[in-house]
């Protein structure tokens, strides 16, 4: 009788969802190449102010009821792939990354060719016929990256033109933070990588990133009240003080019951999720969701983006433009899709092409929100902040404007100009300036 009661009290322990407490705490992204790219300074960035704050307080009222229902939409979206019965990715966006490397050449970042034998490899690993025969759920346990295809091998168009090579990796898709839930399609023939949908991008991460989850974990983990990181780079570590986890501003973690800690993902040592407590050094840096749409809020924000060099698809822990507007409204209960085209559709959107640049700034200004406001051209989307001695002033993660002779002056950076960067510069080409490009404004 004392082995069964033994035994069946150690099966309680292992079984248990939650386990010893982790702990956020402040901390920096790792340098690498990225923070050696050009950073190229326009007299906007010099001339006008740098710093969210003075723009906080042109901000129009938003209502709590508007924004919790949004609020409810974003969580909705974020749980999306649990509830999944199949794969649903339109059709037009599948296997865009064969069409891809089939069509030209592509490169390493040195300049040699990747030759078909090689991608006709990944290709083959990705075991395209296996599609969706898994249907598993799952959830990221660190911050990741999503490629296009099974392997960590970057790959470029000819490095030599301009707008191509480092740091355009095709194969970087995109990132996702910690505690994302998944939609395994299947794994590729090696085993080492998984074919997923998240709620805002698709395609393959690392099995070792992530833990199959079952229906008690989601019942602990979705439990309605979440909470999301308002300080960026902080770094999680576990109850041996060992480093787990960049965390990103942006993550999502649900409220714990004692309403003084949080829950997080985990995987053991046979893939499966468990559920941990993370305590956070500073309180101040992770709210409830949605945060208070307030001017003291949207500034310190703002300044929490601002600088961060310019990564392709979420590339070395940095964001390109459409994950800084994505991190900054998801904030605010403002759900936002992977890139900037899809983004441009999920607000309320006013055309605004075609006009004249005066008329144009003007109809901003009169039409725009000041930090809850997109603008957008095709492949690049800015967050409105408000104005300026008239002028438009918008924050973007911007990687450079266009010259004359074709090639970029490069920002490579999270930046704060008017809508005429480099204006002042004679080989600025005229009808490439974001002004004249500008297609829509998309309100929230």
């Amino acid at each position: 009788m004392y082995k069964k009661l033994a035994l069946a009290t150690l099966l309680l322990i292992s079984f248990s969802q939650l386990h010893a407490d982790y702990l956020l705490k402040v901390s920096k992204r790792a340098h690498s190449k990225i923070d050696r790219m050009p950073k190229g300074v326009v007299r906007d960035m010099k001339k006008i102010p740098q710093n969210p704050a003075y723009y906080a307080n042109q901000i129009k009222p938003f209502s709590k009821s508007r924004q919790k229902k949004l609020d409810k939409k974003f969580n909705e979206k974020y749980f999306k792939p649990w509830s999944l019965s199949s794969l649903d990715l339109p059709k037009e966006d599948f296997g865009w990354e064969v069409r891809f490397i089939q069509k030209k050449p592509i490169y390493r970042a040195n300049g040699s060719v990747i030759s078909a034998s090689i991608y006709n490899k990944w290709i083959d690993n990705a075991h395209y016929e296996a599609l969706d025969s898994k249907k598993y759920k799952a959830i990221t346990i660190k911050h990741t990256n999503v490629k296009a295809l099974p392997t960590s091998t970057s790959f470029f168009r000819d490095p030599r033109k301009t707008g191509e090579g480092f740091p355009f990796d095709y194969n970087q898709n995109s990132s996702l933070h910690i505690n994302v839930p998944l939609h395994i399609s299947h794994f590729s023939k090696d085993n080492r990588w998984a074919f997923v949908r998240a709620s805002y991008s698709f395609g393959w991460v690392k099995t070792s990133d992530l833990a199959l989850v079952d229906k008690k974990f989601i019942k602990t983990f979705k439990n309605g009240h979440y909470a999301m990181v308002i300080k960026d780079d902080m770094r999680l570590y576990d109850e041996h003080k060992k480093p787990l986890s960049i965390v990103k501003l942006g993550a999502l973690f649900p409220i714990a019951k004692d309403a003084k800690s949080y829950l997080v993902a985990k995987r053991n040592h046979k893939g499966q999720g468990q559920i941990h407590k993370v305590k956070i050094q500073n309180p101040k840096y992770i709210t409830k969701k949605p945060l208070a749409f307030t001017p003291k809020n949207v500034a310190m924000l703002a300044h929490e983006f601002y600088g961060e060099p310019y990564g392709w698809g979420g590339s070395y822990e940095c964001r390109d433009c459409s994950a800084t507007t994505r991190d900054f409204l998801g904030a605010f209960g403002i759900f936002l899709r992977r890139n900037s085209s899809k983004q441009a559709k999920d607000g309320t959107s006013i055309k605004i092409k075609n006009w004249t640049k005066a008329y144009k700034k003007k109809f901003i200004n009169q039409n725009a929100k000041p930090f809850r406001s997109l603008l957008y051209v095709p492949g690049h989307i800015v967050l409105y902040l408000g104005q300026f001695k008239g002028e438009p002033v918008i924050m973007h993660t911007y990687w450079g404007i266009r010259k004359k002779d074709g090639s970029k002056l490069v920002t490579g950076r999270t930046i704060i100009t008017t809508t005429e960067p480099g204006k002042e510069r004679r080989d600025v080409k005229e009808n490439s300036k974001l002004i004249n490009t500008l297609k829509s404004i998309v309100n929230f």
